[in-house]
């Protein structure tokens, strides 16, 4: 607790610092270098804004207000000689919310997803895609390392185009005690959902391009041989919940509106960037792709540009709320919405989750509608047309995990700032006692008694 307390008051001190060098060296223009500071952020924003929305002139307009704004601030700050004050001061700034998150970080930290010692599998199967994370497969031996450790392997290649749901199912009906995918989240999707199904444990290997799943369950994504570790003894098991959509499962998130309707483009695999700035404008202008409504819980969320429905939120740690997940057995989804349909709602999106652009919920169900039959929709990075309504749900803890012991990537989850608890942490008052009060007498059973 001690050192909570002085934490807290070192990011007191550290924002008074900020503070007075801003007043002891620029005075009263120390309040404009504030205003010029939000003024130069919140011309950045809507220029992005812009950027995005329109093409032709206004597109390089924009381009040019992103690339001035900033610039316009550090020139008034220079002619001003006040540069290193604008510099130092938001570093001390950001010093201090790094500070205050410490010290509001509980002595005791979250132990995490628990799990559970069970024997190794005797008879794994285990599906890999050579081509995932551009071929880390074979740059880390993980065939060879796996069937070493006695699992079965079974390769996503060609003649064709194979399945790895009828593969997993094929490994089922061979008697497999434990299935494992070496590939992107989308083919871990698919295969997670069959052994849940199936109640059988699931071995995520972290050998595709992002990652995301392994990441929130902490495997090393820098060594994906080392996921097969817990094939041996050293292993152990988890149990989270999967996302449910349409009658299939997710395990990061499904996405709605600009990203599904820009990857479903027959032209963004060949040019994504330039297929991407070609659509928005209309995009966000409403005039192409489904208008959405989502009825999430008890709140309704009307024409959003974009949806994301995830297997357990997000932690809170920018301003789309989309880091990582803590942990992914708390029994709800996460919904982050994106409604902007100007620039000034754009600039709002700068106070985080308080503009009314963006909106952040935790809730059990989501159903998404649409004034379409069918809507695209982005599930673990796949997209795929379903049927309007699509329901949106959560199984939970009905996927087993099997997992190393030891996983780098386990780390707590930030806490908010709290600046009233942050204010009592630093105080130096002592906490004043509590007086003990002497207990009531007791009246005599039968009546009150009376002196004599």
């Amino acid at each position: 607790m001690t050192r909570r307390r002085w934490l807290a008051r070192a990011a007191f001190a550290l924002m008074l610092a900020a503070a007075a060098l801003m007043i002891g060296f620029a005075g009263l223009a120390s309040l404009a270098m504030v205003g010029v500071g939000a003024a130069g952020a919140c011309l950045l924003v809507a220029g992005a804004y812009w950027f995005l929305a329109h093409r032709g002139l206004v597109r390089w307009l924009a381009f040019c207000l992103m690339i001035l704004a900033p610039i316009a601030v550090l020139v008034t700050f220079a002619l001003n000689h006040l540069l290193w004050v604008g510099i130092v001061a938001p570093v001390l700034v950001v010093v201090a919310i790094a500070t205050a998150r410490l010290a509001l970080t509980p002595v005791v930290a979250d132990p995490g997803m628990p799990v559970r010692e069970v024997p190794p599998p005797r008879r794994a199967f285990l599906i890999m895609n050579p081509k995932s994370g551009g071929g880390k497969v074979a740059e880390f031996g993980l065939k060879e390392k796996a069937e070493a450790l006695g699992a079965q392997v079974a390769l996503l290649e060609g003649p064709g185009q194979v399945d790895a749901a009828e593969l997993a199912e094929e490994g089922v009906a061979a008697g497999a005690d434990l299935l494992g995918v070496a590939g992107g989240d989308g083919t871990q999707a698919l295969v997670a959902g069959i052994a849940a199904e199936h109640d059988l444990p699931f071995l995520v290997v972290s050998a595709g391009t992002r990652n995301h799943f392994a990441m929130d369950l902490g495997l090393d994504r820098d060594n994906p041989a080392a996921c097969l570790d817990a094939l041996t003894s050293d292993g152990v098991e988890q149990q989270i919940d999967l996302g449910i959509i349409g009658g299939r499962t997710f395990v990061n998130n499904a996405s709605f509106g600009a990203y599904a309707e820009v990857v479903e483009s027959p032209a963004y695999r060949d040019d994504k960037a330039g297929t991407t700035l070609q659509m928005l404008p209309e995009i966000l202008s409403g005039h192409r792709g489904a208008r959405l409504a989502a009825c999430a819980g008890e709140s309704t969320i009307t024409g959003p540009q974009a949806l994301l429905v995830s297997n357990n939120p997000y932690q809170d740690g920018d301003i789309a709320g989309l880091s990582r997940r803590a942990r992914l057995d708390t029994g709800t989804l996460g919904v982050v919405a994106v409604t902007v349909d100007s620039a000034r709602q754009s600039v709002e999106l700068l106070r985080g989750g308080k503009g009314r652009g963006l909106t952040r919920l935790t809730v059990g169900e989501v159903v998404v509608d649409a004034d379409t039959a069918e809507i695209p929709v982005g599930i673990d990075g796949e997209t795929v047309l379903m049927t309007s309504p699509v329901r949106c749900a959560i199984r939970p803890k009905a996927l087993r995990v099997r997992v190393p012991r030891d996983r780098p990537g386990i780390r707590p989850a930030k806490p908010a700032i709290d600046w009233p608890t942050l204010r009592q942490l630093a105080s130096f008052r002592a906490r004043p006692a509590r007086r003990r009060t002497a207990p009531a007498p007791r009246r005599p059973r039968g009546g009150i008694s009376r002196p004599s």
